[in-house]
């Protein structure tokens, strides 16, 4: 355990360190978004390419977890750790170039698919499945490098739909990952093939330090966003650490999701991003619309419009992807009967403040009609811009 909290502090330090200098290198080369008009701040363009610092503190973190005796096995006897090293620079140049010039949708998707080719050829990719009353699946490589394939690009675009608001998808990111993490480390002895190691564990403590080190500058009002370069690469993380445990578990033991279905584990720590990206596609498809085009009625975007400031919006989101997480990885610490009256209270307050906020959203906004403007609250018409301001989807703004 010691050594991942020094990955991910090292990848935290170094994602926090170099941001300043990567805000730099963005505004030289004009990879600036306006901010989106409202709430209450008169702010200048934000220099994009925040990935870029991430990328690095993926970089210095790995390097010093190849010195470390604990992950001696995974670079001894295991080519994922130059698969990811060589997915991240893949994915981060392709967001580089789309983040400072802007790349066509198809050109783009392109690029998230030699990424996920990239890590697949140097070994992450699903191997077995486990499903209760069936047991184990084996896959053949016909089927296996296809399911990989989807599952990578699917995580790179939920990331990349949910980076909407500052400190949104680094937020969300951390969560998910501190989850992953206890959950892959209450199991990782458990149910895996003995003698192969893999990375899940070290990726994700590793893109938990990334995330709070890059929230340092991305929390509202932030000084520097992480544009695709950063949602793209965090996507791509966090969906290779779940192929790579997922497609080694061959027996679950009775903490993985309470000995039943492992293979949910990482979709379910991401249930936010995965439920914004379900609800985009299913209303662009009723819509008529290609579902590569952008829109504004993502998740962040309702909330916004409900009333909520950029923050409170923020941290409602915040709260109910912990909720999601605890519930997902809390039954490989506590039996779900004792689990369970917890998180029906955590529902029941979520419920609760909602509501309050709804309610305090519509008195703000029978006030502006009084002339009665709230400090604290997005104006109409910045609620309807709907701040997803620097990030574009596969074909377009969000």
């Amino acid at each position: 355990m010691l050594a991942h909290l020094a990955v991910g502090a090292t990848a935290a330090v170094v994602t926090a360190v170099t941001a300043p200098f990567v805000a730099r290198l963005a505004r030289r080369l004009g990879a600036v978004a306006a901010p989106p008009p409202g709430g209450g701040t008169t702010r200048s363009p934000v220099p994009s390419l925040g990935g870029l610092a991430m990328l690095l503190g993926f970089l210095a973190a790995i390097g010093l977890a190849a010195l470390l005796p604990d992950f001696a096995p995974l670079f001894a006897l295991s080519s994922e750790p130059i698969a990811l090293v060589l997915g991240a620079v893949v994915i981060a140049a392709i967001g580089v170039i789309d983040d400072v010039f802007g790349l066509p949708a198809t050109v783009k998707l392109a690029g998230q698919i030699v990424a996920a080719l990239a890590v697949m050829l140097l070994g992450i990719e699903l191997v077995f499945f486990w499903i209760p009353g069936v047991e184990m699946i084996v896959l053949s490589s016909d089927l296996a490098m296809p399911l990989t394939l989807i599952a990578l690009v699917a995580m790179i675009n939920a990331l990349n739909l949910i980076d909407g608001l500052d400190g949104l998808a680094a937020g969300v990111a951390a969560i998910a990952a501190l989850a992953f993490l206890a959950f892959t480390m209450s199991t990782e002895t458990a149910g895996l093939v003995e003698a192969v190691p893999i990375s899940a564990s070290l990726v994700v403590a590793i893109v938990a330090g990334m995330s709070l080190g890059f929230l340092v500058h991305n929390w509202h009002p932030a000084r520097l966003i992480m544009g695709d370069t950063g949602s793209m690469l965090l996507g791509l993380l966090l969906g290779a650490a779940g192929v790579s445990y997922v497609g080694r578990t061959v027996t679950p033991s009775a903490a993985d999701f309470t000995g039943t279905l492992p293979l949910l584990i990482p979709a379910l720590v991401l249930a936010i991003p995965f439920l914004d990206t379900a609800l985009a596609v299913v209303r662009r498809v009723v819509r008529g619309r290609p579902i590569t085009a952008g829109d504004r009625s993502h998740l962040h975007h309702q909330l916004l419009a409900f009333g909520h400031s950029h923050r409170r919006a923020v941290l409602v989101l915040y709260y109910w992807s912990a909720v999601l997480a605890v519930g997902s990885v809390g039954p490989a610490y506590l039996p779900f009967a004792q689990l369970a009256p917890w998180l029906l209270l955590a529902v029941v307050i979520g419920l609760v403040f909602s509501a309050v906020g709804l309610l305090r959203s519509r008195r703000a906004a029978a006030g502006r009609l009084d002339g009665e403007v709230a400090d604290d609250e997005p104006a109409d018409a910045a609620a309807a811009a709907a701040t997803a301001w620097h990030v574009r989807e596969v074909g377009g703004p969000n």
